[in-house]
């Protein structure tokens, strides 16, 4: 059999074989749940009583084959970019002016992050707006998350994931686009724009990871927005809410095998992240992509190919105009080191409610977010 061109895009249809989750089953059942000290809630990690609930729920109430089918109402497709299969979701709108726009999810999450966003972005209309803020949504997995399946090659850092979205946009044909993204897609959204500058209209993110360059005189004359910015950044990583990012950062071949043979084990290293997340299901149908399509190993080697790709980063400014949705319970990104790092931001928005998690817990902000932020850039 000819195998098929490498600019094919190929339509796809998530089916995980009843094997996988007969197996997946049998492991979350077989589970041995460590011990803990009492009374120290949060502090050494997520408490086995959280995790005890979880496993039970994902083993006796969660339906997998649910969550499947919703995903399988989008259309979908894999190509091959740069060597690597990419597997995305592509959903037209039905406003024949409707402006290309890619999203990028974040870790742990997967494509199932925007689902709630779909309908309103791509139908504007149908959903009580205006059809002059439509847009054909392009979705993808993440290189080496979910149903893009595993990594092959090493060094698939934002960067490169960014020029494989440009070359994804081209291959659909789209002349002009936006880009949005959460969490690692706040990463790989700026260098689509910055790789990308004469089709990319706007660049939308929830977050800018704009840190300190070390320079004392960096902090002269900070705003009291960005002093209690600062404030958040250093509670954060003295809480150790970056662990997560040093183990996979030093070595992720090692934690791989522990993470991939234990589904309770990923649940509890994912649900770090999620904390006391008041939907279930969110939280396990995203920890259950990564594991059905063994891709755990490979999400977490971005982060390796982050942290060696530092030195080559580009020092220059992005020039595409930028837009920040920043929410309450999120990562509070500090406005003068993101004027550093971005040159042409011309939205800055706090919103009272909103999570890390902002496409679920609040997706009317930033769908209203996005919308108001491209519709000069039409």
């Amino acid at each position: 059999m000819t195998a098929p061109p490498a600019t094919e895009l190929r339509p796809y249809r998530v089916d995980i074989p009843q094997a996988d989750l007969d197996d997946l089953a049998a492991r979350l059942g077989r589970t041995r749940f460590p011990d803990e000290l009492s009374d120290v809630g949060w502090s050494h990690g997520v408490p086995l009583g959280y995790v005890r609930e979880l496993v039970d729920h994902w083993s006796n109430d969660y339906d997998w084959r649910a969550h499947e089918a919703r995903i399988n109402e989008h259309p979908q497709f894999v190509a091959t970019i740069d060597g690597e299969r990419v597997h995305f979701l592509h959903v037209r709108s039905p406003e024949p002016d409707a402006l290309p726009l890619i999203a990028t999810h974040g870790w742990p999450m997967s494509v199932v992050e925007y689902l709630d966003l779909i309908g309103p972005l791509t139908n504007p209309h149908a959903h009580g707006g205006n059809a002059a803020d439509a847009f054909h949504l392009v979705i993808p997995s993440l290189p080496g998350v979910g149903f893009s399946g595993p990594t092959r090659q090493p060094a698939w850092d934002c960067r490169r994931i960014a020029r494989a979205w440009v070359e994804l946009m081209g291959r659909l044909g789209y002349e002009r686009y936006g880009a949005h993204g959460n969490d690692a897609g706040s990463q790989v959204s700026p260098e689509v724009g910055r790789n990308d500058p004469d089709r990319v209209v706007g660049v939308h993110v929830t977050q800018l990871f704009s840190f300190p360059s070390g320079d004392p005189a960096e902090f002269a004359d900070m705003s009291e927005e960005d002093m209690l910015a600062m404030k958040f950044l250093e509670e954060f990583t003295s809480g150790g809410g970056l662990a997560y990012n040093a183990y996979q950062s030093a070595q992720p071949q090692t934690l791989a095998y522990a993470l991939q043979d234990s589904p309770a084990g990923w649940l509890a290293w994912v649900t770090q992240l999620f904390q006391r997340w008041p939907d279930p299901d969110y939280i396990i149908t995203n920890a259950a992509i990564y594991w059905l399509t063994g891709t755990i190993g490979s999400s977490i080697r971005r982060y390796y190919a982050d942290a060696h790709a530092a030195a080559s980063a580009p020092t220059e400014p992005t020039g595409t105009p930028t837009g920040v949705a920043i929410f309450a319970e999120d990562f509070q990104s500090v406005r003068k080191f993101a004027d550093r790092d971005h040159a042409n931001i011309v939205s800055w928005n706090h919103y009272d409610r909103g999570s890390h998690f902002s496409p679920h817990d609040a997706p009317d902000l930033l769908i209203a977010d996005i919308r108001e932020f491209f519709r000069p850039l039409r």
